[in-house]
């Protein structure tokens, strides 16, 4: 009878290696989650200064942490459990054991080898109940750990939450320095507009009457003939009296609008299809260039700031008139003036 209750004691006693594998998934768990805590915390501190993607990113972090944190959770709950069955086990052998205390007190024969069993089995029960307590502040532990894994993801959904608002009080103040210039710009416009029409106004005071001067649309244009000999870019003394109205015109705008307006008075060379061969000029577009920069250049020598000045060049690309008639020919000819925005 003493038999077989040493061999049921040992059957019930025997969860030794169960248990150092328990504490082995235990600490591996620790471990792992130590490893997510450090991280998630570099991932986090890398993308918190983001704006709208790192944002995004930072949510599903998140959302990835949580599910950590439930799984986590759910492993602490299994913990739990198991220290619970071994806690049960300890019980049932102090049951064990006080059955045994009850046999030693009656028996008399098997006095020695049941207090000895009895002292191994107090040994043993000690042994686990040091065991069950590390494993209950090691269960603490972790429970401390998620805790304060909580707290920093809350940190980090305020500081999402604050770097959002800052985000839309600078797409307001945006906005609003944005509409702010277009009313400023709209205002330089009509200004320039008011001098381009005060300037329009007096070349054609200046230059009425002049068969081979027109006005067309926003530009005063200028007959090549008027101004150059055919096939060169040097201007004529005729040219040059026009060119001296017009500068005389240009000087007194310069002083009249005010600085913090940009303008230039732009000045375009235009030429016929007709081909050029031989001559200084590979083409109608270095002729119609050459042209443009005469004018200017005359402009700067009478004293207009060369800063409101261009010259651009459009060789034959740019005609007013289809056709090869020599009348077509003869008014896409020509040197364009207009006042616009640099």
């Amino acid at each position: 009878m003493a038999l077989s209750r040493n061999r049921r004691s040992e059957r019930t006693l025997d969860y030794w290696p169960g248990f150092v594998d328990a504490l082995s998934t235990l600490l591996l768990a620790i471990m792992f989650l130590l490893s997510v805590f450090v991280i998630a915390q570099f991932l986090l501190s890398r993308e918190v200064s983001g704006k709208d993607e790192v944002l995004d990113r930072l949510n599903s972090q998140i959302a990835e942490l949580t599910q950590l944190l439930s799984l986590e959770r759910a492993t602490g709950q299994d913990y739990q459990d198991q220290i619970a069955g071994l806690q049960a086990s300890l019980q049932n052998a102090e049951t064990d054991r006080s059955r045994l205390q009850q046999a030693l007190a009656s028996g008399s024969g098997a006095a020695g080898a049941a207090e000895a069993r009895a002292t191994g089995l107090q040994g043993e029960l000690e042994s686990q109940t040091q065991i069950s307590q590390r494993a209950q502040a090691q269960v603490e532990l972790l429970n401390q750990q998620l805790t304060a894994l909580r707290q920093q993801i809350a940190a980090l959904e305020d500081a999402l939450q604050a770097s959002e608002t800052r985000d839309k009080e600078s797409q307001t103040k945006i906005a609003d320095l944005g509409s702010r210039l277009n009313v400023a710009l709209a205002q330089r416009v009509q200004e320039l507009a008011r001098y381009r029409s005060d300037f329009f106004g007096r070349l054609r005071e200046i230059l009425a009457d002049r068969e081979n001067i027109r006005i067309v649309g926003d530009r005063f244009v200028f007959q090549s003939e008027v101004l150059f000999p055919p096939g060169g870019d040097a201007l004529q003394p005729a040219g040059q009296g026009e060119m001296q109205k017009l500068a005389d015109a240009a000087k007194q705008l310069a002083r009249e609008i005010p600085s913090d307006i940009n303008w230039i008075i732009r000045v375009d060379g235009h030429t016929d299809n007709v081909p050029i061969t031989g001559g200084r000029f590979a083409d109608n577009w270095q002729l119609s260039s050459a042209r443009a920069a005469s004018v200017v250049r005359y402009l700067v020598s009478q004293g207009v700031p060369a800063e409101h000045l261009a010259a651009t060049g459009f060789g034959e690309f740019q005609p007013i008139e289809a056709g090869d008639t020599p009348e077509a020919r003869a008014r896409n000819r020509r040197i364009e003036l207009k006042l616009t925005e640099r």
